[in-house]
């Protein structure tokens, strides 16, 4: 693949996995729908773009995927979502992109793997800038949504592990999103009473079920057979940057010292943990 065409998939797939976190807030933040039916619209309208895309390639999402696959993207999902009525949108993709990470180190460091001197340094960096970014103060982002956003990164790491090795990752996801959808039906039914349609929060939805994940994924795998595993691993740090950038110019959210103090050791950390595992 022609570099030029490589870095303008690459790009475009990293602003579509930021624009999820900022359609989901500003979905949440300035509408009336509710998290719930978000989740549900969002899983929905993925699964249709991404059934769409793989009948254009020639395969169908039939029979691909699997449902413990399926319960851990809607886990993620649904996370998410709720999080994101209390988090801004830089703080919630930093938390993410950092328990997803965390979650595929530590199943790293089960399955036997070890640590060189600079990814115990790395590590140890990313926690403490954790724990900076958690710390009680008036900066501190709310709890709940904190436990929320890491439940949904912990849930995203399993999903990325289970999905190691797939020998077509875009059909596979495709029935992954297709079977996530009874699994985000189930809650919107039992919290109908709370429900709250909104059309402008419903196209928040679609375009972060259809744009984001849908086109994200396509444009993600597509570009993903041309790079080598650590530039993958190593280029999803821009995401929560692009998402903070995106908070701070479109929504209005604040800039925090600890903020952009926790992100430099949350991302250095990680990148640390990640480069150093490439072949020397």
């Amino acid at each position: 693949m022609p570099a030029a065409r490589l870095a303008v998939l690459t790009s475009l797939a990293m602003v579509a996995f930021a624009g999820n976190s900022l359609l989901c807030r500003v979905a949440l933040r300035h509408t009336r729908i509710d998290p719930a039916t978000f989740t549900a619209i969002r899983l929905a309208s993925g699964a249709a773009l991404l059934w769409l895309i793989a009948r254009m390639r020639g395969g169908t999402p039939s029979g691909s995927g699997n449902w413990r696959s399926a319960l851990a993207l809607f886990a993620y999902a649904a996370g998410f979502s709720f999080a994101y009525v209390r988090l801004p949108a830089a703080t919630g993709a930093l938390l993410l992109f950092g328990a997803v990470q965390a979650t595929m180190i530590g199943h790293g460091l089960l399955a036997g793997e070890r640590l060189r001197g600079l990814q115990v340094r790395g590590l140890v960096l990313a926690l403490g800038g954790l724990g900076g970014l958690l710390l009680p103060g008036l900066s501190a982002p709310p709890l709940a949504g904190v436990l929320l956003m890491l439940g949904a990164g912990i849930a995203w790491g399993v999903y990325s592990l289970r999905g190691r090795g797939s020998g077509n990752p875009l059909r596979e996801t495709a029935g992954n999103f297709l079977r996530a959808v009874p699994f985000a039906a189930a809650p919107s039914l039992l919290m109908r009473a709370d429900a709250s349609l909104d059309g402008v929060g419903l196209m928040y939805a679609v375009l972060s079920g259809a744009l984001a994940s849908g086109v994200g994924y396509a444009l993600w795998y597509a570009a993903l057979p041309a790079l080598k595993a650590t530039t993958a691993a190593t280029v999803q740090l821009s995401v929560p940057v692009l998402a903070a950038l995106a908070g701070i110019l479109l929504l209005g959210e604040p800039l925090t010292l600890r903020l952009v103090l926790a992100s430099a050791a949350i991302l250095g950390g990680i990148a640390l943990v990640i480069l150093e595992k490439a072949p020397r």
